[in-house]
């Protein structure tokens, strides 16, 4: 997916505007006569996401530790769990929150550092999003970064565009699951080992 490199806050000005008058709202009144600006600058953040490829972000968080005579063991799972992250559901526009992330990968002779593990899943959250394609997405940055055969991503969290709108069920939650690689393929035990460590 081809990906704009700067967010442009005066078009969404000009369209939070255009909603507020929609609403039946007068964005010159004292309470929203700022809010076309907060919303810009705060799409700006939550949506930084947005402004780089997967490609740039394996460049961008891509620094692995490579120590010499490092040879896989296949127990040695690094798992980083609970990882808080938020992003907006592509279909609403609507906030999934609550929202945890767990990483597990193989390692090969390349080890990321732990914070990076997070830093792109926070990043690939700032993009409008579905659930599934998040944990997808997550799964792929890490696998090019460490170059592993085997990378695992859990996510929960809630939407709330089922617990505040449309069948307004608060309390549920969603929970998916991502394999990628290679190890992976017809290797149930394989999968089994990923899902229990990551479900400590």
């Amino acid at each position: 997916m081809k990906m704009k490199k700067k967010i442009d806050t005066v078009r969404i000005e000009k369209a939070v505007t255009e909603i507020l008058l929609a609403l039946g709202d007068d964005p010159q009144r004292p309470g929203i006569v700022d809010t076309p600006k907060r919303v810009a600058k705060m799409y700006e953040q939550v949506f930084e996401g947005m402004t780089h490829t997967n490609d740039e972000l394996v460049k961008l968080f891509g620094v692995t530790f490579e120590e010499d005579g490092f040879m896989r063991n296949d127990s040695d799972i690094v798992v980083v769990r609970d990882i808080p992250i938020f992003s907006y559901c592509e279909h609403h526009l609507a906030l999934m929150y609550d929202m945890e992330v767990t990483i597990a990968y193989l390692p090969k002779e390349k080890v990321i550092g732990l914070s990076k593990l997070a830093r792109i899943a926070d990043m690939v959250g700032r993009r409008l999003q579905l659930q599934e394609r998040l944990g997808k997405e997550i799964a792929e940055i890490v696998g090019k970064i460490t170059e592993s055969d085997a990378v695992c991503v859990l996510i929960t969290g809630a939407h709330s565009c089922m617990t505040a709108r449309g069948i307004c069920k608060p309390g549920s939650t969603t929970t998916t699951v991502t394999y990628e690689g290679k190890a992976f393929e017809g290797n149930r035990d394989l999968r089994q080992e990923f899902a229990a460590l990551m479900h400590k």
